[in-house]
């Protein structure tokens, strides 16, 4: 009880220990973190905006939780301490309290159906993926998943090898590439290095009235461009509309003309369906008078 109230708990407050159902826990926090402004922001963390966040632990543990100075001061049952000083200790390990939170508020609503009391309650837990991972959880990472594609690969009845010799490594050699040649060395090739000074100067002269002229025709291609006409269709002449005419009207004769010749050689079709059908009638009336 001097504890707590040595630790800025009220009076009122820590007059509740003397109680046989009521625990007390001390968490220290200020060597968890070296830097003064990560130690001050993770601290403001457990208490949340207007002490929301600290209002929300109480309410989901059933404890008094007061957090003074470099300490957390905790009051209430056994097992929810153990849960405050978890939630405590992973904010100040850069895991925000919002996660313990959501897991106790689920946590209590199942702990209300009788029939999940001999279940296990994982399947409705959340499980927060770490966005930052060493370099080992990153490579044991990309191991699994080459791991995965040599699998899909073999069920594909494909040699996983394959890919692998692919990517062809480059071959190493000690030596160090060529130097490439200096300013000096292409003035000496080319001869301009003896030049003399005005040389040098109309020589510079020309390359640039060489690049202005080039930079010339460019420009002038570019604004001659918008004054091309675009290409244009043009409308059929008097004769042109006649010919298209009479190629069309020829072209419906044609059509009259075939359609006119289907229905003539349909005609003489049923015609001759109708002579033999007759035949046959006679001919079964005459073996019938006969027999």
């Amino acid at each position: 009880m001097i504890k707590l109230m040595a630790r800025g708990v009220a009076l009122n407050q820590a007059v509740k220990i003397l109680n046989d159902d009521v625990a007390c826990d001390i968490i220290k926090i200020g060597n968890l973190v070296r830097n003064k402004e990560r130690y001050v922001k993770r601290r403001q963390r457990i208490i949340g905006p207007d002490g929301s966040t600290l209002k929300a632990i109480e309410l989901l543990t059933n404890c008094y939780v007061l957090v003074q100075g470099s300490t957390v001061s905790v009051m209430g049952p056994y097992k929810s301490l153990k849960e405050v000083r978890r939630i405590v200790l992973d904010c100040m390990k850069n895991i925000h309290p919002i996660y313990r939170i959501k897991e106790l508020m689920i946590r209590r609503e199942l702990a209300k159906d009788p029939k999940l009391a001999t279940e296990s309650w994982d399947r409705f837990l959340p499980q927060f993926r770490k966005r930052h991972l060493k370099t080992s959880e990153k490579t044991a990472k990309k191991n699994e998943k080459v791991a995965q594609k040599d699998e899909a690969r073999r069920a594909a009845g494909l040699d996983p090898t394959e890919e692998k010799n692919k990517e062809k490594k480059k071959i190493y050699t000690p030596f160090p590439p060529p130097q490439q040649p200096s300013k000096i060395d292409l003035q000496l090739e080319s001869g301009e290095y003896f030049l003399k000074a005005s040389e040098k100067a109309a020589k510079e002269a020309e390359k640039r009235k060489q690049k202005q002229a080039e930079v010339a025709k460019q420009r002038q291609a570019e604004r001659a461009e918008a004054f091309i006409a675009p290409a244009e269709t043009a409308a059929p002449t008097v004769e042109e509309k006649q010919k298209q005419k009479r190629k069309r009207g020829a072209a419906e004769m044609e059509k009259e003309m075939d359609e006119e010749e289907e229905e003539e050689s349909e005609s003489k079709e049923r015609k001759k369906d109708k002579k033999d059908k007759k035949k046959k009638k006679r001919k079964v009336e005459e073996e019938e008078e006969e027999s």
